[in-house]
């Protein structure tokens, strides 16, 4: 009788130690993203290289701030922003990078077909404005104005996203602008009409909020949107910890982090 008890107190305490192991084993990432190590005590580690289309550079700062903390191992390298096309050519050439986020669609499809990313997702969106220098001196009034050679227009170039949805903008409203400068991307356009030497100009809704400049109420910006897709690259040095970024600017708390920065949802 003693030895059949002694068996079933050792049964019991072996059931209760592989409980223990299976529950620590189905911690799931705190991120609530579901991307990132499911075992308590694996990190994130090394160096995280990202690309990103200049409009995200707010959101994306702090996004990758909110990211280091959460994995104190890990550091988020400076993030390259510029043209979304201008970042696409350099990822196609060969650059080191793990995580892509394109202000369009049709940008990231070129690293897709290149066989370097697979099953990109959006994660935000954007429309346009018109805008102008604190107090519109030169009293711009609509798209319209875009077309008086007497005033200095500045607009995306038509190969980055910025540049194509302006020329979609125009175009619904029936306006061919006079265009003295096309920037290689949207900071470049912000910066010119807010230090004055441009008249107008069309950015997205996020940088006219960032920045002190005066916008301008046009029809037909609703109809004009960028879908922001994302994606962790096929050659990314450190996989895991790029696609948990990802997850990480999908989460709940990484569209709170979009959304106070002007960004509508996916």
């Amino acid at each position: 009788m003693r030895a059949a008890r002694a068996l079933l107190l050792g049964l019991a305490a072996v059931l209760a130690l592989a409980g223990c192991a299976s529950t620590a084993g189905s911690d799931v990432d705190p991120d609530g993203a579901g991307a990132a190590p499911s075992v308590i005590g694996e990190q994130l580690s090394g160096e995280l290289s990202i690309f990103a289309a200049a409009s995200l550079q707010g959101a994306f700062d702090e996004l990758a701030t909110a990211f280091e903390a959460r994995h104190p191992s890990l550091e988020v390298l400076p993030i390259g922003y510029d043209g979304s096309s201008t970042l696409a050519t350099q990822i196609v050439e060969g650059a080191a990078v793990d995580v892509f986020a394109s202000a369009d669609e049709p940008t990231m499809q070129r690293v897709v077909d290149a066989g370097l990313a697979d099953a990109p997702a959006p994660f935000a969106t954007n429309t346009l404005a018109l805008v102008t220098p604190p107090g519109n001196p030169a009293g711009v009034a609509g798209l319209a104005d875009l077309a008086d050679p007497d005033l200095i227009v500045v607009l995306c170039d038509v190969a980055v996203p910025c540049g194509a949805a302006s020329i979609a903008l125009l175009d619904a409203a029936g306006v061919t602008a006079v265009v003295d400068s096309h920037e290689q991307n949207v900071t470049a356009v912000v910066t010119k009409v807010a230090t004055g030497e441009a008249d107008a100009g069309l950015v997205y809704v996020t940088d006219a909020a960032a920045a002190d400049l005066d916008t301008v109420a046009v029809p037909g910006t609703a109809d004009v949107v960028n879908r922001y897709p994302i994606v962790d690259l096929a050659t990314s040095a450190h996989p895991a910890a790029a696609a948990a970024f990802v997850a990480f600017v999908q989460s709940a708390e990484g569209q709170r982090v979009l959304a106070a920065h002007g960004f509508g949802a996916p």
